[in-house]
């Protein structure tokens, strides 16, 4: 039962649980955004729009993704994952990430056919919409990246970072057609261009994301600055005299620490061991986001 969780085990699936109710509120603005889109594309004569709408379409499944890592990601540890489901978190990330790229491809393909393919220009009416949803994205972009940087959550950083993408190719979009609009006959393709354009921002940005989530599937070391704090907590607990090794990875939403303890040799093997969870339960309720702790007691020499 939640209520029977150690604190920082609880502490963890709140932030889960909260970082997912506002991947719902993500979720519920992108099925609106992409109906609007897409009506307005139709209905405006734009195929800025209609990428644009489509991108939205594809957003709510990624959150979709991500809702659900999140909600495995805040599950206890168990006998199966005795480190918890924290790998839920990153693998939805990668795999946002991955999708991402799938779309954009597809995008890029209808805008290059109709670069080339004569079609209607499109309609003045469009460009106070995408004024609209471009602050709307914007808005929601830095509100979830604040709270992903609050969390520390990799997939968080991914859906700020889609939000964002999604008000650079509204923009993109908006510059399009209003050239398109300006310049009259002839000038038709320029939002067809400028879907393009946002394309290849959107896949350069794609490639940071994918790089955030595969460091973290595997296992790379965390910030220097954490490793630090980690030590400086251990080396205040009383009994410890120095510190060697000390290993910190980030596993979703919280740190997995593996860290090397010397004490006084002459002591009791009972001392010993009261010293190594003095250091574990300081490192528990430190405000480091650490829910699980290896401490190995070597003597001075």
């Amino acid at each position: 039962m939640p209520g029977d969780l150690p604190a920082h085990h609880a502490a963890m699936q709140d932030r889960a649980r909260r970082s997912a109710r506002l991947v719902l509120r993500g979720i519920a603005l992108n099925a609106v955004l992409a109906a609007l889109k897409l009506a307005g594309g139709i209905f405006g004569h734009t195929y800025a729009l209609i990428a644009d709408g489509t991108e939205s379409l594809l957003d709510v499944f990624t959150s979709a993704l991500v809702w659900t890592g999140f909600r495995v990601a805040g599950r206890p540890p168990d006998a199966d994952h005795p480190f918890g489901h924290g790998r839920a978190e990153p693998l939805a990330a990668l795999a946002v990430a991955s999708l991402t790229f799938l779309a954009t491809g597809w995008i890029a393909w209808h805008a290059i056919h109709l670069i080339v393919t004569p079609h209607q220009g499109p309609h003045w009416a469009t460009l106070p919409l995408l004024a609209a949803i471009v602050a709307a994205k914007i808005w929601f972009s830095r509100r979830m990246h604040a709270a992903g940087a609050e969390a520390g959550s990799i997939a968080l950083g991914i859906e700020a970072w889609h939000h964002g993408s999604d008000a650079l190719t509204s923009a993109a979009a908006f510059i399009g057609i209003a050239i398109a609009v300006a310049g009259g006959r002839g000038w038709e393709a320029a939002d067809d261009w400028a879907a393009l354009f946002a394309c290849c921002v959107i896949a350069f940005n794609g490639v940071t994301a994918l790089k955030k989530a595969l460091s973290e599937m595997m296992d790379t070391a965390a910030p220097p600055a954490v490793e630090n704090a980690v030590r400086a907590i251990a080396a205040g607990v009383p009994g410890v005299q120095a510190l060697d090794k000390c290993r910190v990875r980030k596993s979703g939403l919280s740190h997995l620490v593996d860290i090397h303890v010397r004490v006084d040799g002459d002591q009791t093997v009972r001392t010993g061991h009261a010293i190594a969870h003095r250091v574990q339960n300081a490192l528990l309720a430190s405000p480091l986001r650490i829910t699980d702790v290896s401490v190995h007691v070597e003597p001075m020499t």
